[in-house]
């Protein structure tokens, strides 16, 4: 659709110019629209008393009317550059009249000129609308993944507290396990509980729907799991995920250390347990 946009703002552009490249060159065929029947009448008139003056002329010989004659000669010169005789000798040659004389469709020219304008006007209002609707649908793409990205992200300060939840999950953890505790009792501790409370709640806000359980199918699971269950279940993918980040992150494990961690694939075993009974 945006291209579809962008070649009609181009075509409204370029068919400014035509309209403009048009109308001159009907001006042109119009101004070719001449009176040669009254010009050539014009002409012909003029010719004859210009000839009649230099036939006079001719006839005063001597000193006596040597002033008369003169006089004649300037008459004669100044007819001769007369505006509408220029047109009239201009036309005649079927040139274009320069002065405004012997044009046949003034008013037709007058009238076309006009319309021609004011479609010229209409074609590049037309297109400095488009292309000002073009530039805003520009900018509104622009600010729209911005605006949803403000709205269902989370804050900085907020995946730092996700960061330094995960590690504290973890570090509680080691802490109980060292004192003896199993994984279903370190969950129950109410520093632990909190801590992944307030973790799946920054994560279900960083990405709707992926701390939520999923609906078991009657049909496929035959044990469903007990409330207590889905609650650590819940519980133990927090775990999971911090136990990872904090081994990567802490203790400098590399991918092949992390996958080698009894620990950890205790912790994912039980895990699997969980979700393949959870469907």
């Amino acid at each position: 659709m945006a291209d579809e946009e962008a070649d009609r703002v181009k075509g409204t552009g370029i068919m400014a110019s035509q309209a403009e490249a048009g109308l001159k060159l009907f001006k042109q065929d119009a101004d070719a629209k001449t009176d040669l029947q009254g010009a050539t009448k014009y002409k012909e008139e003029f010719d004859a008393k210009i000839n009649a003056l230099e036939d006079k002329a001719k006839t005063l010989t001597g000193k006596d009317n040597k002033t008369e004659r003169s006089q004649i000669g300037k008459d004669v010169a100044a007819m001769k550059i007369e505006k509408k005789y220029i047109d009239a000798c201009k036309v005649v040659k079927g040139l274009e009249p320069k002065n405004g004389f012997f044009i046949a469709n003034e008013a037709e020219i007058a009238a076309t000129a006009a319309a021609n304008k004011a479609a010229i006007e209409a074609a590049a209002a037309e297109s400095a609308a488009a292309e000002k609707a073009e530039k805003d649908k520009k900018e509104k793409s622009k600010d729209k993944p911005k605006k949803e990205a403000e709205s269902t992200g989370i804050s900085k300060e907020e995946r730092d507290e996700l960061e330094k939840l995960k590690d504290q999950i973890v570090g509680r953890k080691m802490q109980l396990k060292e004192e003896g505790m199993s994984g279903g009792q370190q969950n129950k501790d109410p520093e632990i509980s909190g801590w992944v409370k307030r973790m799946n709640e920054l994560k279900e806000k960083q990405d709707p729907g992926s701390t939520q359980v999923k609906k078991k199918d009657p049909k496929k699971s035959k044990q469903p799991l007990s409330q207590e269950e889905e609650k650590e279940l819940d519980s133990l993918r927090g775990e999971v995920e911090a136990y990872r980040h904090r081994l990567k992150t802490e203790f400098g494990y590399t991918n092949k250390d992390i996958k080698a961690d009894q620990d950890l694939k205790d912790m994912e075993e039980k895990l699997k347990a969980f979700e393949k009974r959870a469907g």
